[in-house]
């Protein structure tokens, strides 16, 4: 473990992003934040900084506790911060959310498929 780390490194490492470049883009698009600042991709991290990151709809605020520069298991990676439990709560509604829109848009009418039209097709026949 070491004791400073670059900021996309550190966001690579802690699988918030998929690779480096991705995590770098984020910085510079102002998505990553420390103590309410916007930093650059090169910024030394220091362990107790706070940190925003947004993604897509989904807002982390966490807190610094390892400094690894190396990318580990997802569960070993979840041990790097310690996200507010209020982040934690709106990323869970927000889940919630996401599932039961899913649900909604399953459960939409929608043409007949092949099936349903042959059957469409054999009760008008039977009828007339």
């Amino acid at each position: 473990m070491s004791d400073s780390v670059r900021v996309d490194k550190w966001l690579w490492a802690a699988r918030f992003f998929k690779t480096r470049a991705l995590a770098r883009e984020a910085i510079k698009g102002g998505k990553v934040q420390i103590d309410g600042n916007r930093v650059k991709p090169g910024r030394v991290l220091k362990d107790g900084d706070c940190l925003t990151i947004r993604r897509a709809d989904d807002t982390f605020e966490i807190t610094v506790q390892d400094l690894g520069d190396r990318r580990v298991s997802a569960k070993l990676a979840q041990e790097k911060y310690v996200e507010d439990p209020a982040s934690r709560a709106r990323g869970e509604a927000t889940a919630e959310q996401r599932k039961q829109e899913h649900r909604a848009r399953m459960e939409r009418p929608r043409r007949p498929d092949k099936r349903e039209r042959r059957q469409i097709i054999s009760f008008t026949k039977k009828n007339e």
